[in-house]
C-alpha cells in the first residue's frame, strides 16, 4: 500500500519562519479549507456576535462569470458588485459526491468552492476554468489564471507560504489530472514546480487504463515540505484508475509516497480481497478532504466506496480500504491504523468529509479525537491515535436475505453507540409525508406501484431487482459536508438530510447488476415539487457534545417557501458544510432554498436568515479586512445533486454596516 521514491533529505521540515507566517494567518485569515490542518472550520473573530449578527448587510457580489461587465462604482456603504472582466473559458462545473465520476465533474456550472484570505488577498477556483486573486474588502481582481486543460477543481485550492527556495504558492489540482503551482503575488506558474509549474499526476495512477477518469475535485493538503493529493476516480465500471492517496515534494513536484487504497497481495488489509479481484479496481479514492494531527504528523484519509457502485458481485470480502478512515504518517505515507464504517459498500456510502480533530475531555482527562461524519447518518467519534472508539462500536446483524444474487454481503455492519443516527436509515409505508393531501397521495400511488409496495426496511436495506426505497439514499444523510467545532463549548456542528434514494437493479448480460431510476426518477419524492415522501424534518443541523456523545440541540435546517407559511418549516435536501465563530455563532448555507443563515452556536436558536441568489452548496468562510470589518463570505451557484433549480454564479460577502 506505500511505494516511496523519497531519496534522503526529499522530506524535511518546513523552517520556523513558514510555521510562525501559518499561524499569524489563522488569526485573522482563512488559511487553509477548514482554517487550520485539524478541520475545525473554527474562526477567533467575534465582531459579528449573537447580538448584532441581524445587522449583517451585502458588502459585495463577485461574478465568476467571465463574459459579465465590470460592476459601476456604488456609493460608499452601499452594496459592492464586482464583476469578473476576463475572456472567456470553457465551461464546466458540477461535482456530486462522486457523480459523473467519483467526486465529481457534471454538466453545470456550480461551484462549491471555499475561499482562501491570507495577508490580505483573497483565493479561489472558479466554475469558468480560472483561479482569481482578489481584493477581499472589494472583490475588486489583483490577477486571474486561465486554466486551458480542464478545469480547476471545484471545491478550492490549498496555499504555501514559501521559503528560500521557493515562493508562496497557491496549489489546486484538475479535472485533467494536473496538480499546478502558482505564484501567489503573481499568479504566474512557478517554474521549479514539475513542469514548469505544473506536474501530471496520471502517471502511477491509470492501472495500466491509458483512458481511464482521474483528476481532483478538491483541495490538496500542504504539510511541511509535502503536497498530498486524493483523487478523482469513476464510479463504474470496476476496472479504471487507481484512487491511491499521494505526496508530492513542495518544491520539485517529485513523487515521496503512494498509499495503495486498494491493498496489494502482502500488504495489510489485501485479506480483506479475494482472489485477483483488486487488480486494476478503482474507487476507493479520497475525493473529499483531508485532515493531518499537526504536532503528531499523522495525515486522516477518508475513502470512498470500491467500483462499480451498488454491485459487488466481482469484489467478494469486506474490500478494505474501502468507506474506511484511514491515518498514515504525513511525512512517509505508513499505516498508522484504519476503521471501516461499511463492509462490502453496496450503496455508495462514502467517507468525503472532512475528518475533524479535538479533545475529548473526560474526568479532567483529554483523549485526542477524530470525528467521521458519513453518507451512513452516522458520526464516527475515535481515537486520533488509536482509532479506537470513544463511545463504543457494536457490530450489529443486517440483512443480507435481499441482497443480489451472486453478491456477497457482510452479515454485519459496524454501528457507533454513540451519538445516534443523524439522519433517516429506515422507512416503511406508515412514514409517507402527510405534509399536504396532494404530497401524500402522489407517494401513497408511488409506493403502491408495485404488488406488494416498493422494497424498504430497516438500515442497510439492499438494492433490488424490486423498485427499493433506501434511506439514506446515495448521496447520503451527510456526504462531504465539512462539520465545524467550538472548542469553547466542546460541540461539534454537523448537517443532514433525510432524503431516500428509489432505484431498481437491472441485470446485465455480463452477469453484474447497474442501479437505475424508476418510474422517471432516482430520489423518493415528488420531482415536480422537489418535496420528499418521506415525513419532515428534510434536512438538520445538530450540535454533538464531543465530551458526551450525546446530542446537545438539532435544528431544523431549511424552509420549503411552496408551502403555507404555517408549515414550511420542513428542513431541506443541504450540501455543503459550516462554519463556527468565537461570535457565539454557526454560518450555514448548503440548503436548496437559496438562503444563508446564522444559529447561536449554544442553543440552536435560528437568528438570522438571508435570501441570496442561489443555493449555497458550498462552506462559508470569514476574515477580518483592512478596514477593521469582519467579513462573512459564501459561494451561490445552486444546481447539483439535490434538483435545485436555482443558477447563479456569486461569491458573496456580508459584513456589518460602516
Amino acid at each position: 500500500m506505500l511505494k516511496s521514491t523519497r531519496v534522503a533529505g526529499v522530506v524535511a521540515l518546513a523552517i520556523a519562519a513558514t510555521a510562525s507566517i501559518q499561524r499569524a494567518y489563522g488569526q485573522n485569515d482563512w488559511p487553509t479549507y477548514g482554517h487550520d490542518l485539524a478541520g475545525t472550520r473554527y474562526s477567533p473573530l467575534k465582531q459579528i456576535d449573537t447580538k448584532n449578527v441581524t445587522g449583517l448587510t451585502r458588502a459585495w457580489t463577485y461574478h465568476m462569470t467571465v463574459e459579465a461587465p465590470a460592476a459601476a462604482p456604488v456609493a460608499p456603504n452601499a452594496a459592492q458588485d464586482q464583476s469578473a472582466t476576463a475572456p472567456a473559458a470553457g465551461g464546466r462545473g458540477g461535482r456530486g459526491g462522486r457523480g459523473g465520476g467519483r467526486g465529481g465533474f457534471g454538466g453545470g456550472r456550480q461551484s462549491e468552492v471555499s475561499p482562501l484570505i491570507i495577508d490580505g488577498v483573497m483565493y479561489l477556483t472558479t466554475a469558468f476554468n480560472r483561479v482569481v486573486a482578489l481584493e477581499p474588502e472589494t472583490a475588486k481582481e489583483i490577477w486571474s489564471f486561465e486554466v486551458k486543460d480542464g478545469s480547476p477543481a471545484t471545491r478550492g485550492l490549498e496555499f504555501w507560504a514559501g521559503d528560500k527556495q521557493s515562493p508562496a504558492s497557491i496549489l489546486f489540482g484538475t479535472s485533467s489530472g494536473k496538480l499546478m503551482a502558482l505564484n501567489a503575488k503573481t499568479g504566474k506558474l512557478v517554474p521549479g514546480f514539475g513542469n514548469e509549474g505544473v506536474v501530471d499526476m496520471k502517471p502511477g495512477a491509470l492501472n495500466g487504463l491509458k483512458d481511464s477518469s482521474f483528476g481532483l475535485s478538491s483541495p490538496p493538503m500542504v504539510y511541511k515540505n509535502v503536497i498530498i493529493t486524493g483523487a478523482h476516480v469513476q464510479e463504474g465500471p470496476s476496472f479504471g484508475a487507481a484512487g491511491d492517496t499521494r505526496a508530492w515534494d513542495i518544491h520539485t513536484g517529485k513523487l515521496v509516497w503512494q498509499f495503495h487504497s486498494i491493498p496489494r497481495p502482502g500488504e495489510k488489509g489485501s485479506e480483506t480481497w479475494s482472489g485477483d479481484d483488486w487488480k486494476q479496481r478503482s474507487g476507493t479514492n479520497v475525493w473529499g478532504f483531508f485532515t493531518i494531527d499537526r504536532e503528531r504528523g499523522i495525515l486522516y484519509m477518508p475513502f470512498g466506496e470500491p467500483t462499480t457502485d451498488y454491485w459487488g458481485g466481482d469484489r467478494k470480502g469486506d474490500n478494505l480500504f474501502g468507506t474506511s478512515l484511514v491515518a498514515v504518517d504525513a511525512l512517509t505515507g505508513k499505516l498508522k491504523w484504519y476503521f471501516q464504517g461499511v463492509h462490502h459498500d453496496t450503496w455508495d456510502y462514502d467517507f468525503a468529509s472532512p475528518p475533524v480533530l479535538f479533545d475529548v475531555v473526560q474526568k479532567g482527562k483529554k483523549i485526542p479525537a477524530v470525528a467521521e461524519l458519513a453518507k451512513t447518518g452516522y458520526l464516527y467519534v475515535l481515537n486520533r491515535v488509536t482509532g479506537a472508539p470513544i463511545y463504543g462500536m457494536e457490530e450489529r446483524k443486517v440483512p443480507t436475505e435481499d441482497a443480489l444474487p451472486g453478491d456477497f454481503p457482510s452479515p454485519t455492519q459496524p454501528f457507533p453507540v454513540k451519538p445516534p443516527s443523524l439522519a433517516r436509515n429506515s422507512f416503511q409505508r406508515g412514514d409517507i409525508a402527510t405534509v399536504t393531501p396532494e404530497l401524500k397521495a402522489y407517494c401513497e400511488a408511488l409506493f403502491d406501484s408495485i404488488p406488494g409496495g416498493l422494497h424498504a426496511g430497516g438500515p442497510y436495506t439492499h438494492y433490488s431487482t424490486t423498485p427499493s426505497v433506501i434511506f439514506p439514499s446515495s448521496i447520503g444523510g451527510g456526504n462531504w459536508n465539512p462539520p465545524s467545532f467550538d472548542p469553547s463549548l466542546g460541540y461539534l456542528f454537523v448537517n443532514t438530510m433525510d432524503f431516500g434514494s428509489l432505484n431498481t437493479m437491472v441485470k446485465n448480460e455480463n452477469g453484474s447488476f447497474s442501479r437505475t431510476g424508476y418510474n422517471g426518477n432516482n430520489r423518493f419524492w415528488n420531482n415536480e415539487t422537489n418535496m420528499p415522501c418521506n415525513e419532515p424534518p428534510w434536512g438538520r443541523l445538530f450540535a454533538i457534545n464531543v465530551n458526551t456523545g450525546d446530542i446537545a440541540w438539532e435544528s431544523r435546517l431549511g424552509i420549503t417557501e411552496s408551502l403555507p407559511e404555517g408549515k414550511q418549516n420542513t428542513g431541506r435536501p443541504n450540501m455543503g458544510g459550516s462554519m463556527a465563530t468565537a461570535g457565539g455563532l454557526v454560518f450555514i448555507g448548503a440548503t436548496d432554498d437559496s438562503r444563508f443563515r446564522a444559529f447561536d452556536s449554544k442553543t440552536g436558536k435560528e437568528l438570522w436568515v438571508t435570501k441570496i441568489d442561489a443555493g449555497a452548496h458550498s462552506a462559508p468562510v470569514t476574515f477580518l479586512g483592512k478596514d477593521g470589518r469582519q467579513y462573512v463570505v459564501i459561494t451561490a451557484t445552486g444546481g447539483g445533486f439535490l434538483g435545485d433549480r436555482s443558477h447563479a454564479d456569486t461569491v458573496i460577502a456580508f459584513a456589518l454596516p460602516k
